[in-house]
């Protein structure tokens, strides 16, 4: 079952990266499987000699504010990382309208992870994935209005990854409680960023919002210039700590655990690419909900 006794997810379930769909229309079902088919199908070969970095940008939950976020999202990391014909996007609707982009769930991310370990070299070549959704103590939560319902563990997660060969990655998670994820996905060639520490939450996902905190502060503010990842983790941490107490929240503690070989590894020579002048952030700030009466 999906739920224990007491209402809580069980947490077996996210271990197993459980996926309810219920009462969807059949010819919706085969329209999201030619999107997704498609989707992979853009994925360009990797480039010999060259460290290529693949990017999935994925929203597991409906609120528009998610699919906003995951949208620029791969937009921002594949221009960083030079990731442009290597970045999938799994998303639902933004809000202004049907979505034309594959929905984001924990089978399509699965999918996409093995379309990405299919085209890249494993030796070469980085995993940058940017997830965004709910978070609770067990994982990433998927939601898709009353249609579609799971969970994505830490466990589950490092599982895909590992068993795919996917060892030099970047994954930043973008949810409540995302510091549970750093145990289970540390690594000495990893880069793991997340929005909130194992005991806090994150803020910002209001649906009406364009933004969450972490992905405004982090995304649509620093790593659009032109300045390494830690100095852009430091400057987003300042940010949301200065967001938050102006607000009167409860730190939420981004994270950021860099493996000691990552650097050597690939992550230096993806940043020496990086575009040499900063681009604009984009949408309406996180922070707007605070000044709302």
């Amino acid at each position: 079952m999906l739920y224990g006794p007491n209402g809580e997810f069980a947490p077996f379930n996210a271990d197993a990266g459980m996926q309810v769909e219920r009462d969807r229309d059949p010819r919706l079902l085969l329209d999201e499987h030619r999107k997704l088919d498609q989707a992979l199908a853009t994925l360009q070969p990797q480039r010999k000699g060259v460290v290529d970095a693949y990017v999935i940008a994925i929203a597991l939950d409906s609120d528009p504010v998610f699919a906003r976020e995951a949208r620029e999202a791969g937009k921002v990391l594949a221009q960083r990382y030079d990731a442009v014909g290597h970045t999938i996007v799994l998303a639902g609707s933004d809000g202004s309208g049907p979505s034309t982009l594959p929905n984001g769930s924990p089978g399509a991310l699965a999918t996409a992870l093995a379309r990405v370990a299919e085209v890249m070299d494993p030796k070469e070549d980085v995993l940058v994935l940017y997830t965004t959704s709910h978070g609770a103590p067990f994982g990433i939560a998927y939601h898709d209005g009353d249609q579609g319902y799971g969970a994505i563990s830490p466990f589950r997660l490092a599982r895909m990854l590992d068993s795919l060969g996917i060892e030099r990655r970047m994954v930043i998670l973008s949810a409540c409680f995302a510091g549970v994820f750093l145990p289970a996905l540390a690594s000495d060639t990893s880069v793991v960023v997340t929005a909130a520490s194992m005991e806090h939450t994150s803020f910002g996902c209001r649906a009406q919002n364009d933004w969450t905190f972490f992905g405004d502060a982090f995304v649509n503010h620093t790593l659009r210039k032109p300045q390494p990842l830690d100095r852009a983790f430091a400057d987003a941490d300042l940010m949301i700590r200065q967001w938050e107490s102006g607000g009167k929240l409860v730190p939420s503690q981004p994270q950021l655990l860099v493996g000691a070989g990552a650097g050597a590894a690939w992550l230096d020579a993806l940043e020496s690419r990086m575009p040499k002048t900063a681009s604009a952030p984009v949408g309406r700030p996180a922070t707007d909900a605070l000044t709302m009466k």
